[in-house]
């Protein structure tokens, strides 16, 4: 159970789509949403809102091994939508979900002739949002137009990153009504081989999946940059692909987005992980100087370039720690084998490096555990100007 006296650093509420959320996080629609009492556990852990699984006609009839691990913090799966029949929905998994004071998302998918069976009773069973989603624009936009015009709550869209222009589906979303942007779906198809078997992991009807988790998070952080970017108007936009720990969430927060979702994180951890990651963000941001998510929201904006930076970099090695004995490297090597070129060598506490070899590819920095080893951006030389015209000559040539 979430005990705000614990949020002792900055404020981690906001407000979405009208509603006053206790934590950016968002319980996505999937399998710990299965019902009323997954749904009540993510927002006693701390959920700000819940997203059920996707209600449609029909009861959903999955294969046997419909899930599977990608690696340690990404998920495969065939998964279909709600298992359950949308009947019970409206009368006991919204309804116990609403009473026990959670804010609840109603996910409806996912074609037209569903979104018009099945939005008015969403709403009539109290859900406070509701989310569509679909598997083309086409259907997407029909869908939220019907919504738009029989519901009075607000309308998500949620997006895939599969389509030829999710930015420009985002913008013709919001053009026609909606009220937030959900960003972005899993991604896929997606395979996985049984070596030992020889076979497709997935039971589905071709053995395909979709891949959810850490894996995605950097294309779903480039598609909710850049929804932001267009739409400058836009707070309620919630980023959905790999938030496996506070600082991922900050991530997308400074790319634009203003909630995260969560589901393959409480999968792998348990849904009573996102309790750790409020604290953990509350924490956090006070730590980077944050008061409030509305402040971090975007931050990273004005620090994107308009042209590559063609330069060297200034490293720094420290050995030990402040009191001078204490290590602070602790000679794992990383740095030394990650190095394609072979230009830094570690003989503790001496680092050598061959800056004739050396790209200034940067991963040497990003691998070491413990900020040992750091660097700046060197100033750039009048060397490094010519190359920076002969590298946009060269573009200009291969047009």
């Amino acid at each position: 159970m979430l005990d705000k006296s614990k949020l002792t650093g900055a404020d981690i509420s906001i407000d979405f789509c009208g509603c006053h959320l206790q934590s950016p996080y968002i319980l996505s629609s999937g399998p710990l949403c299965y019902g009323a009492e997954g749904m009540i556990k993510g927002h006693e852990a701390g959920a700000g809102a819940v997203v059920t699984k996707t209600i449609r006609l029909g009861a959903a009839i999955n294969p046997v091994h419909h899930m599977g691990t990608v690696n340690q913090d990404s998920l495969i799966n065939c998964e279909k939508w709600a298992d359950s029949d949308r009947l019970n929905w409206y009368e006991n998994e919204i309804p116990k979900t609403v009473a026990a004071g959670a804010v609840v998302i109603g996910s409806v998918g996912h074609t037209l002739k569903e979104a018009q069976a099945i939005v008015k009773d969403v709403e009539r069973a109290g859900a406070h949002m509701i989310e569509l989603v679909s598997y083309t624009e086409d259907t997407l936009l029909p869908m939220l137009d019907y919504t738009k015009e029989h519901v009075d709550i607000p309308v998500i869209c949620k997006l895939s990153g599969n389509w030829p222009d999710t930015v420009a589906t985002a913008r013709r979303c919001l053009e026609h009504g909606a009220n937030g942007i959900c960003a972005i779906d899993s991604i896929g198809p997606t395979l996985k081989i049984d070596i030992e078997k020889a076979a497709p992991e997935m039971m589905s009807g071709d053995g395909f999946g979709w891949m959810t988790g850490a894996a995605m998070r950097p294309i779903a952080m480039r598609y909710n940059y850049q929804i932001a970017k267009e739409n400058p108007q836009l707070m309620n936009l919630y980023a959905s692909g790999g938030v496996m720990k506070a600082d991922d969430a900050i991530e997308y927060m400074m790319a634009g987005a203003m909630g995260v979702g969560v589901c393959t994180a409480g999968i792998l951890k348990g849904v009573e992980y996102v309790e750790k990651m409020c604290y953990d963000l509350s924490k956090r941001l006070a730590e980077l100087g944050y008061s409030s998510i509305q402040e971090v929201n975007r931050a990273a904006h004005p620090n994107f370039p308009s042209e590559e930076h063609i330069s060297g970099l200034k490293f720094h090695f420290t050995p030990f720690k402040e009191d001078g004995t204490t290590k602070k490297c602790v000679s794992c090597k990383k740095c030394e084998t990650v190095c394609c070129y072979d230009a830094r060598k570690l003989t503790f506490p001496e680092m050598t490096v061959d800056m004739d070899k050396c790209r200034c590819c940067g991963l040497c920095l990003d691998v070491c555990p413990t900020g040992a080893l750091t660097a700046e951006l060197a100033p750039q030389t009048e060397k490094d100007l010519v190359l920076a015209q002969k590298s946009k000559d060269f573009y200009e040539l291969v047009k």
